[in-house]
């Protein structure tokens, strides 16, 4: 959905927000900068756009054998589930997984040569993208290699490996191929421009239906019981069969029942060493809905784990996020495992104890707004294991969770992920991207001051006030019903804007998180520099914008240049044949932001999907093909990964006959060393589900 902030080396977010180039840090109780020289090794490899870094487990040692056990208990259930993803993203997912998984692991010529190295290249990413699709923009990605090379790697590597799946070896090689090379041969995991999204994507949530099809089924569910609140549908394949459209869901015993059932099998082990009651009733709750399949027995365990508040070891484990759908209604398997960071909660909290003064105070209209802001928790986690949606790119920040009802009933966890924001403003406090697009020395030092700890905050706000405030008209349905394919970058354009008006409000600095508004023009200078320019990086030339928060962010830039032109608020200078926008008014522009948001909140409350059409067709999507060659060719001499993830840090439990007596945190070297193993160890389904 859209409660997500996701730093695909990207976002911050999700969730949609940068983290900000820059070392300082101005709150009295932050950390250590990151140019103070680290006893962590953060960097691991690089490959073609990615950097692969490491991030540390700090404060494992502080933990009870009981908490580590837990922690262990819930890393391995969300491992259990990697498959799931794989075969959600594309439905040959996991036959080109495997066969690469036998081709590094038994390919018995030389490896070596361009030939290998490229073909090497393309499983790194694979892996990293959980598939063949890039992991951000979702376009099909070819090996560098030639098909013939391919066919020899298949050819020599133990046919016993091989996912055959009934087929002679030659057959096999034959029919994969053009899946892998072909790049007209389902080109698009996520197509949200097409006259019909359904059948343009080829993500695996869906199978021989239209996209009208598919509205009208879930619509008619709804008005048969427009009393049931829950995200129908978040956990099915829909299918077509012998005419009738029929829903694959999954649970122990349905589809993915095997991974689920080993998923069932760790929670149950982490239920017995739970923490407090209120947790031990979580495990529970999602044990049960693991079983039933039934969304209502997961809106039964998403209560309870909101109301879980008081754990030291926490987790998200399910069928969460929306992205990878188009329609915005099956919800990608995902799981983080963490730990409290005690002293780097007390900024978030500080934050969602306002919650109602941002709400009370917020530009929107009245009748958009909560009469009581209920239930909102916040921390800083430090992240143990991720793996699926979440993982190796990662996100910065979580609001969860996603069903709206839940969220005003009851409230919702607001999460930062401190360890990973540490290690990507440890790579991006050496970058020089600032130096190179800051309109000027004012704006470069100002971000080297304050960049790192404003886009920290903007996370929190984001996060902790964006996605949990306003509300939606009663009558009027969910945003998946209601603004379809554009909810996920309307909802993050949404979230964005709440942190962007607030982040230049003196309340931040009354509450003692900021230091002063020059942080919030630290976060202005960049979020306006990155949505019109840094961010086309991650684009090849030609296209145009697809991915939700590169839209949203876009969007909201471009939005705020067109609507401030006449005062001039933000100037787009040339100088030296190099494009500069200037924020000549740091306050007008927060008004600009304060006006956006009320308009995007008005279309989110009352469904109108042709208002939020417009906004996203109009600002969000289409690229200025000269300003887009300019970004590529400045980008190029900087040396800059535009993507960045992780090695999972791997626990290993210290045995004495069968009794676990101690947990340990180990740092993989190797990324792809990591996929494989995770391939020997965790491949529960088979090729087609």
């Amino acid at each position: 959905m859209m409660k997500k902030s996701i730093l695909l080396a990207t976002l911050l977010a999700g969730s949609g927000l940068f983290v900000a180039y820059g070392t300082g840090n101005n709150n009295p109780s932050a950390k250590a900068t990151t140019t103070d020289a680290p006893a962590f090794d953060y960097i691991a490899d690089r490959f073609a756009d990615i950097q692969v870094l490491r991030y540390e487990v700090r404060g494992w040692e502080t933990l009870s054998l009981q908490q580590k056990k837990l922690a262990y208990y819930l890393y391995e259930a969300g491992l259990s589930g990697r498959d799931i993803f794989y075969d959600q993203k594309y439905r040959h997912g996991l036959t080109i997984r495997k066969t690469l998984e036998a081709i590094l692991n038994t390919y018995q010529g030389e490896r070596a040569g361009k030939e290998w190295a490229d073909f090497e290249t393309y499983a790194k990413r694979f892996f990293f993208s959980n598939g063949n699709h890039h992991h951000y923009g979702a376009e099909k990605m070819m090996p560098g290699c030639s098909q013939a090379y391919f066919t020899e790697l298949v050819r020599k590597s133990d046919v016993g490996q091989l996912p055959l799946d009934g087929r002679e070896p030659a057959a096999f090689t034959a029919w994969i191929v053009p899946i892998v090379f072909d790049p007209k041969v389902d080109a698009k995991e996520v197509d949200l421009d097409a006259k019909d999204v359904i059948v343009a994507s080829c993500n695996n949530f869906y199978s021989g239906v239209t996209q009208q099809e598919v509205e009208t089924y879930y619509d008619g569910i709804k008005e048969a019981d427009t009393s049931n609140r829950s995200q129908i549908g978040f956990n099915t394949r829909l299918v077509k069969e012998n005419g009738k459209l029929v829903e694959q869901v999954w649970k122990s015993g349905g589809m993915y029942g095997a991974a689920i059932d080993k998923i069932i099998y760790w929670l149950e082990k982490a239920e017995d060493v739970a923490e407090t009651p209120e947790q031990k009733t979580t495990i529970a709750k999602l044990i049960t809905f693991y079983r039933s399949g039934d969304p209502k027995h997961f809106d039964d365990y998403s209560i309870a784990w909101v109301q879980d508040t008081s754990a030291r070891v926490d987790f998200v484990n399910g069928f969460i996020e929306v992205y990878q759908d188009a329609l915005q209604k099956k919800g990608a398997y995902e799981s983080i495992v963490s730990i409290k960071d005690l002293e780097a909660t007390k900024r978030i909290a500080a934050i969602s104890r306002e919650a109602q003064w941002f709400e009370d105070h917020s530009p929107i209209m009245d009748d958009h707004k909560k009469k009581v802001v209920t239930g909102i928790s916040a921390k800083v986690i430090t992240v143990v294991g991720e793996v699926g949606d979440a993982g190796p790119a990662t996100p910065i920040g979580i609001n969860l969770p996603n069903n709206e009802w839940i969220r005003e009933d009851y409230g919702s966890k607001s999460v930062s992920l401190g360890n990973i924001v540490e290690a990507y403003n440890y790579y991006r406090s050496r970058s020089p991207l600032m130096d190179e697009f800051g309109s000027s020395p004012e704006v470069i030092e100002r971000a080297r001051k304050h960049a790192a700890y404003s886009g920290e905050l903007h996370t929190d706000m984001h996060e902790v006030i964006g996605h949990a405030s306003g509300k939606i008209n009663e009558g009027v349905g969910t945003t998946d019903q209601t603004l379809k394919n554009y909810a996920g970058v309307l909802e993050e354009a949404r979230a964005d804007l709440v942190a962007l008006y607030y982040i230049y409000d003196p309340k931040l600095v009354e509450i003692g998180v900021m230091e002063s508004l020059e942080v919030g023009k630290a976060q202005y200078d960049n979020y306006i520099m990155n949505g019109l320019m840094t961010q086309l990086n991650r684009i090849e030339p030609g296209k145009n914008l697809e991915e939700s928060h590169m839209r949203n962010r876009q969007l909201i830039s471009a939005w705020a240049v067109d609507k401030g032109q006449q005062e001039r608020v933000i100037t787009r200078e040339n100088r030296n044949g190099k494009t500069y926008f200037v924020i000549n008014d740091y306050a007008k522009l927060r008004g600009l932001f304060g006006q956006l948001l009320r308009e995007i909140q008005r279309i989110k409350s009352e469904g109108d999907f042709d208002a939020g059409k417009n906004l996203v067709e109009t600002y969000g999507v289409r690229i200025e093909p000269a300003l887009h060659k300019e970004v590529l060719e400045r980008y190029a001499k900087l040396d800059i990964a535009p993507y960045m993830g992780f090695i999972q840090p791997k626990l290993v439990p210290v045995m004495a006959g069968e009794e676990i007596m101690d947990v340990k945190v180990e740092y993989p070297k190797a990324f792809l060393d990591q996929m494989l193993e995770y391939g020997k160890h965790y491949s529960l389904l088979p090729v087609k589900n």
